[in-house]
């Protein structure tokens, strides 16, 4: 089901469609605490039934934004607009949109279908439509069986599963998502991140989640905002994001990467030409920003697109770093390589451990030899 749901996902880019009314817009969006600007002059459309993620450290502002389109926060400046309406003074209660907490601040009094069905109680919804929407939304998370039971009868993913119930019987416009799965084990955590987006895809709610853990951004998202310092500094779809950064910030938190600096030699067509001290060689490649010769540049250079070898290619002048294996770590599906190059810097590498048995295993003080292909390095200007 995971594998359909992602057919679909790469044909729906309502984004790029400018007959497209977002579902959700922020206009100049700020909010200060006293002199602390937590978000600052955010401008987003987000579409219905996306899947999108606020991503970035601590302190960032995606939580405080969250609150806003909650309604817990009111902005300092700026409009929220849900389906065209402003919600300025709107209460939290009136909107149609549902927030799930991290905690999942459950009633360990009640069970688990008292729990899901009490926002339906108090807006005194009749007793056979809660009934049946409390059976639908405990069939949907898969806990049909464990209604009669308490929170605390409950392993982790059960109880953030009945905390996701609870927010969607309500039956929302958008649910808002503020790092759910930090709780739970890593393992669960990804086979969650999954159950969520499948029952994203069935429902087609809009969901808008907050984490700080890029993997899990990059796994659920139809898009990703990546935030700084109260500031979205990029919207992309996970691939655009991880293959095409528009800053050293943005490809330095989204995975992990090798920063090399440079300055322009040479502008062709398609491509430039870089030397740099760092590397050792001359750099050419093919994703090039707007820069002059003489501009100083950074090469992001992703752990995987590095080629490495124990024996020198034909041509060891460009797009070849020589350097000397510093640290290895062994990680069952890949071996991750720390090489001290000539210059003094540290890069990465990661091999794919396809066979069991390696005729030639790289091993701790082998002088090795790391290569790339013109396409496989990002140019970054800022």
């Amino acid at each position: 089901m995971a594998g359909s749901g992602h057919e679909v996902r790469k044909k729906w880019d309502p984004w790029n469609d400018p007959q497209e009314k977002p579902h959700v817009q922020l206009l100049s969006v700020s909010k200060r605490f006293g002199d602390f600007t937590a978000v600052d002059n955010i401008a987003l459309d987000i579409y219905k039934g996306e899947f999108f993620s606020l991503l970035g450290p601590s302190g960032c502002g995606k939580t405080t934004l969250l609150r806003m389109l909650a309604g817990f926060e009111q902005p300092s400046q700026g409009q929220i607009l849900l389906e065209g309406s402003d919600m300025a003074g709107v209460p939290p209660y009136r909107r149609p949109v549902n927030m799930m907490f991290q905690s999942y601040a459950l009633f360990p009094h009640m069970s688990v279908e008292s729990n899901i069905a009490f926002g339906l109680k108090q807006d005194k919804a009749p007793k056979g439509e809660i009934a049946q929407r409390v059976e639908e939304v405990l069939d949907l998370v898969q806990l049909s069986s464990f209604a009669k039971r308490k929170p605390h009868q409950l392993s982790g993913g059960q109880r953030q599963r009945v905390a996701l119930a609870r927010a969607l019987v309500k039956k929302p416009k958008m649910l808002l998502l503020d790092e759910p799965l930090g709780a739970l084990d890593k393992k669960l955590r990804e086979q969650t991140q999954f159950e969520l987006m499948n029952i994203q895809e069935q429902l087609g709610i809009t969901f808008v989640i907050v984490t700080h853990d890029q993997e899990e951004a990059m796994t659920v998202s139809t898009r990703i905002a990546v935030m700084d310092h109260g500031r979205i500094v990029q919207v992309a779809t996970p691939t655009e994001i991880y293959e095409y950064p528009n800053s050293r910030y943005v490809a330095g938190f989204i995975g992990d990467v090798n920063i090399i600096e440079g300055r322009v030699s040479e502008v062709g067509e398609s491509h430039l030409n870089i030397v740099s001290e760092q590397s050792g060689c001359g750099i050419r490649a093919r994703h090039a920003v707007d820069a002059p010769v003489g501009a100083t540049v950074w090469i992001a250079l992703r752990p995987e697109k590095l080629v490495i070898s124990v024996d020198a290619p034909a041509d060891t002048t460009t797009n070849c770093m020589a350097g000397e294996v510093w640290d290895i770590g062994y990680l069952g599906n890949l071996s991750i390589y720390h090489i001290k190059l000539d210059s003094g810097i540290m890069v990465t590498t990661a091999q794919t451990n396809r066979t069991r048995d390696v005729e030639r295993p790289i091993t701790w003080e082998d002088r090795v030899y790391l290569t790339w292909t013109p396409d496989a390095g990002i140019v970054l200007g800022q």
